[in-house]
C-alpha cells in the first residue's frame, strides 16, 4: 500500500476534512467546553495528544491484532492513554481538569479518536499515523479555540479568561479585555450560541473554499486562454 503524502495529511486533517466544521464529529465535548478559549484548548489539545499516540500504538500493533477484535483493542489503547492524560491534568492543571470534567475520559468515547484509529493508523506506518492523529487533533482543537474565541468575545468581552486554571494564580494577568466595561452577551455562552457559532465558523469555511476553487478556475482559464493564444 502506498503512503499518503504529508502535506496531504496536513491539508486535510487541518482544513480539507476538519474533524469539526466538515466531519462534525465529537460535537458534544465541541459545543459543551468551548464557553472560553483556555476550556477549548485544554480538551482540545488533550485529544490532539490522544490521538497521536493512539495512532501511533494502532499502527505498531496492528498487523499483530486479529481482525475480528480489532476495536475493543483501539479501545483499550485509547483508554489506557486518557487514564495517563487524566492523571497528568489532575496533578499539574487540577483545576482546569475539574472544569472540563466528565469530558476528558470522555474522549475514550470521541469518534474522532477511534475513527482515525481505525480509518487510517490501522492501514499505515507508523510516522505517517502520528501525523495524521496529529493533525486531526490539532484540526479539532483550532476549530474549539476559535470557538470558543467567538463565544467568550461576545459572552464576556474578554479573551483567555480562565487561563489561571492552567497556570496558576500569577497567570491572571494574562486576561485580554476586549470590551471594557462589557456587561455580556448570556445567548453566546449557552447552548444555543455554541450552535450559531458553529454555523457562522462551517460558513465561513465554505466560503473560503468556495473563494479558493472560484480563484484557481479563473487562474486554470487563463492558463488555457494564454496557451491558445501562443499556440
Amino acid at each position: 500500500m502506498s503512503q499518503p503524502k504529508y502535506a496531504e495529511i496536513v491539508k486535510n486533517g487541518l482544513w480539507t476534512n476538519n474533524a469539526g466544521l466538515v466531519m462534525l464529529l465529537g460535537l458534544c465535548p465541541l459545543l459543551a467546553v468551548s464557553t472560553t478559549v483556555v476550556n477549548a484548548l485544554g480538551l482540545g489539545l488533550a485529544t490532539a495528544i490522544v490521538m497521536t499516540f493512539s495512532n501511533g500504538a494502532v499502527s505498531l500493533v496492528r498487523n499483530l491484532v486479529p481482525h475480528e477484535i480489532r476495536i475493543p483493542v483501539f479501545i483499550l489503547i485509547i483508554a489506557v492513554l486518557v487514564t495517563i492524560i487524566q492523571l497528568v491534568m489532575n496533578a499539574f492543571m487540577q483545576p482546569l481538569y475539574v472544569v472540563l470534567g466528565i469530558f476528558v475520559p470522555l474522549i475514550v468515547v470521541n469518534c474522532n479518536v477511534l475513527g482515525r484509529a481505525e480509518s487510517f493508523a490501522s492501514k499505515n506506518a507508523l510516522l505517517p499515523s502520528m501525523v495524521d492523529g496529529l493533525m486531526v487533533g490539532l484540526g479539532l482543537t483550532l476549530t474549539l479555540a476559535a470557538l470558543g474565541a467567538v463565544r467568550e468575545i461576545f459572552g464576556k468581552g474578554t479573551l483567555l479568561s480562565g487561563i489561571n486554571l492552567a497556570f496558576g494564580e500569577s497567570a491572571k494577568h494574562w486576561v485580554i479585555t476586549i470590551f471594557p466595561h462589557y456587561h455580556g452577551f448570556l445567548l453566546a455562552i449557552l447552548p444555543p450560541g455554541a450552535f450559531l457559532g458553529l454555523g457562522f465558523l462551517i460558513a465561513a469555511k465554505n466560503y473560503l473554499d468556495h473563494r479558493f476553487s472560484a480563484s484557481r478556475r479563473r487562474r486554470s482559464d487563463s492558463a488555457l486562454a494564454s496557451s491558445a493564444a501562443t499556440g
